[in-house]
């Protein structure tokens, strides 16, 4: 009988900021925490990622290779962060082809959304389950599928 190879979550190469708190289990590596964020279960942040200061990440979220997250946000349960888009028909062998996504300061993101390499301005507010496909540079609430203007703050 075969038997699988078992590979336990880790926290690995990180650098944590003063007073943060995580909730294992959590996949975090080669990554940088600000002060005073909190990472919820199950949450998996991948090299290259930065979390700002004051942030919170809630449980069952992934952060890819080279997303930075500004101070003062909130990430839901669930989100989930994309860094390739598969623009050859399927996943980039060369991780020079994946791309970026930069989150303003203040953005708080709803549960279940889902982001594209894209860049979003300060003090924005996407919609649980909303699908982020292009950049947003205007203050306001997002949702949908793809995301679109609600209401500007």
């Amino acid at each position: 009988m075969n038997q699988p190879t078992l590979l336990t979550s880790q926290i690995r190469d990180v650098v944590f900021g003063k007073d943060v708190k995580v909730v294992q289990p959590v996949n975090l590596y080669d990554c940088s925490i600000g002060d005073n964020c909190f990472i919820g279960p199950f949450v998996e942040i991948q090299s290259n990622a930065i979390v700002g200061n004051r942030t919170r990440v809630q449980s069952h979220s992934f952060i890819c290779d080279g997303v930075t997250i500004g101070e003062d946000c909130f990430i839901g349960h669930g989100v989930m962060f994309i860094n390739d888009v598969f623009s050859g028909g399927g996943p980039a062998g060369d991780r020079n082809a994946w791309k970026k996504t930069i989150i303003g300061n203040g953005v708080s993101i709803g549960s279940n959304a889902t982001l594209l390499p894209v860049s979003i301005c300060d003090g924005v507010v996407i919609g649980a389950g909303a699908v982020v496909t292009k950049d947003i540079q205007e203050k306001g609430i997002y949702a949908g599928n793809p995301a679109r203007l609600l209401r500007r703050l």
